[in-house]
């Protein structure tokens, strides 16, 4: 689904995505058109600007994950501003690319969003990173917390780091299935829903520093 209120933009993401085999379930020229369609539309991915007609990306963000926890959000802006970048993240989106990005990035961008990995412009992962890295309190670890394997902890400090379920399992010399399957039990363990959720946990607790 692609959401955007400039109809050049729009039009031009669409023909992308459809030229590169993918499947555009539904377009939007703002936020409560966006929010309307989407529950019949059930996209995989929704590729969003933010600065849209009321509700603005943000918001919508909050609402498709809310409604859909497994559809993955790539937000497209002109900004590459912190506190949007931050916004966009802590509402749920999976993935944010500037509008300065190729259209071979933004098509990257939409396979590696759609099986869950994060997806940034480069420079923005640091920033999305560091702050989260500062608002944590290192907590002291909970006795209740439920015990991940040796091997689910490795997989999610390389989680933590960004790599690609294909480059964890090359390091590891593990299959891609197996990597996943360990991503899962994790996911479902600490009740989350998506990587994005694993990477804000494990940065809590430190592991992407190891």
């Amino acid at each position: 689904m692609v959401v955007d209120d400039h109809p050049m933009w729009r039009d031009a993401v669409e023909r992308d995505l459809v030229a590169a085999g993918h499947d555009v379930v539904a377009v939007a020229a703002d936020g409560r058109e966006a929010l309307a369609r989407f529950p019949a539309a059930r996209p995989d991915v929704v590729v969003l600007d933010l600065q849209i007609p009321a509700p603005d990306g943000v918001e919508v963000t909050t609402q498709v994950v809310a409604q859909d926890p497994d559809v993955k959000v790539l937000v497209l802006s002109a900004s590459g501003e912190q506190a949007d970048v931050l916004a966009a993240v802590k509402a749920g989106a999976t993935g944010y690319l500037v509008k300065s990005a190729s259209r071979e990035d933004l098509l990257a961008a939409v396979r590696r969003v759609a099986q869950g990995d994060p997806v940034f412009t480069p420079g923005l992962a640091g920033l999305v990173l560091g702050e989260f890295q500062r608002i944590s309190d290192a907590p002291t670890p909970d006795p209740a917390q439920p015990r991940l394997t040796e091997r689910e902890t490795e997989v999610l400090k390389m989680v933590a780091k960004g790599l690609s379920y294909r480059q964890i399992a090359e390091r590891l010399v593990l299959s891609h299935r197996t990597v996943q399957n360990h991503v899962q039990n994790t996911l479902t363990k600490l009740q989350m829903h998506n990587r994005v959720e694993l990477t804000r946990y494990a940065i809590e607790q430190g592991l992407d520093a190891d």
